[in-house]
């Protein structure tokens, strides 16, 4: 049975970024589910949540938080599933949480992709389980080949267009 995939964020605000995960792994017919969880206020909530993602059929763990973001890092201390966080953009162009999502201590890391950056941590999430998963490993493969050619595409209408012998 395919490993779901749990994306939790700190706030409902942080929902118009992280839609772009589940549209991601919905593209690439992953399961996930969804949950609002604060690292700040719900902490009982979120402990619980990754000490039984791996035994309720998770294989990893998305956490998209703003400011403090600690979501990712509280996440992270509870359980042995890979974490991946979204730093989400604010007051200081996402900075304060990019750097407090990656700036962990020694033996609790968390994988990050760039600040807003949702539709990277669902292909992250989808690599992680394809090194399991062969289905997952060639859907992946299939996008890849996919966003190639479209480049080649591209790159034949300009070079075409612009180019002068």
């Amino acid at each position: 049975m395919m490993k779901k995939v749990a994306i939790i964020m700190g706030s409902d605000s942080d929902l118009p970024v992280v839609e772009k995960t589940a549209f991601m792994l919905d593209e690439l017919n992953i399961p996930y589910e969804m949950h609002v969880y604060s690292a700040h206020r719900t902490p009982e909530q979120v402990r619980s949540f990754a000490l039984s993602a791996k035994s309720n059929g998770f294989g990893v763990i998305i956490a998209a938080a703003g400011m403090s973001a600690a979501l990712a890092g509280s996440l992270a201390a509870s359980t042995t599933l890979p974490v991946i966080g979204i730093p989400i953009g604010g007051k200081l162009s996402g900075m304060d949480s990019l750097l407090s999502t990656v700036m962990m201590p020694s033996g609790i890391p968390v994988a990050s992709v760039a600040v807003d950056g949702a539709k990277n941590a669902a292909i992250l999430a989808a690599e992680i389980l394809g090194v399991y998963d062969e289905e997952v490993s060639k859907k992946l493969s299939l996008m890849r080949q996919h966003d190639s050619d479209a480049v080649l595409e591209k790159d034949a209408k300009v070079s075409e267009k612009y180019s002068k012998s």
